[in-house]
């Protein structure tokens, strides 16, 4: 996945509470078991109706908000089952980030191995930023100040795990990151392996 720094740009506000995974990708679309093109089908049966005609007033069929990289939510946004397509579908969508009180656990792990920057903030705060969003203020989200600003405002500090920031930052899936912290310690392990073992690390010969 591509390094996360910054994004910019207006934020769709999705008030609800407990819009969960079935919500944001439909149990019918799973057999699609791409990551790619998934976004046409994110919140579908919010955005469409059955005859593939717009759900006019939806947030997502208003502009901006078509394509927006934030996503600003009620409690538990990404609760339910644990599909990963969820994260796939909202990522093909252009989101980059999802501010909310509470995450599903599931979801709030696979945003952070799938290149989206989950926030969790105060319920009082993100209510704040609720309105700003429904008003198309703009967000901006920097990962390196682990910071968010609202238009003008000033910028809140959100919390991240050290090593999924760092991840995050330089596009590392979770091999990446243990190669990054631990390499010299595995190339250690197998250099003395090799001389306890050499029968495991027999070579391939050709004739």
């Amino acid at each position: 996945m591509n390094g996360f720094t910054t994004v910019t740009g207006p934020a769709a506000a999705m008030p609800e509470e407990n819009i969960d995974t079935d919500i944001i990708f439909p149990a019918r679309f799973l057999l699609l078991t791409s990551r790619n093109g998934l976004g046409e089908h994110a919140f579908h049966d919010r955005r469409y109706h059955a005859d593939g005609s717009e759900v006019a007033g939806y947030v997502l069929n208003t502009d901006p908000f078509r394509s927006p990289p934030v996503i600003v939510a009620g409690a538990n946004f990404g609760s339910g089952s644990s599909r990963e397509q969820a994260v796939w579908a909202l990522h093909g969508l252009g989101v980059r980030a999802v501010i909310a009180p509470a995450l599903g656990e599931i979801f709030h792990n696979n945003c952070l191995r799938n290149g989206i920057v989950p926030i969790i903030l105060p319920p009082d705060q993100v209510a704040d930023m609720l309105a700003c969003a429904a008003a198309g203020v703009q967000f901006t989200v920097d990962l390196e100040a682990q910071t968010v600003t609202v238009g003008t405002a000033s910028p809140i500090q959100f919390e991240i795990a050290p090593e999924r920031r760092l991840a995050l930052l330089n596009g590392w899936d979770e091999t990446d990151l243990v190669l990054a912290r631990f390499e010299s310690d595995i190339a250690a392990f197998e250099a003395g392996q090799r001389k306890i073992q050499p029968w495991l690390y027999l070579e391939e010969t050709t004739a």
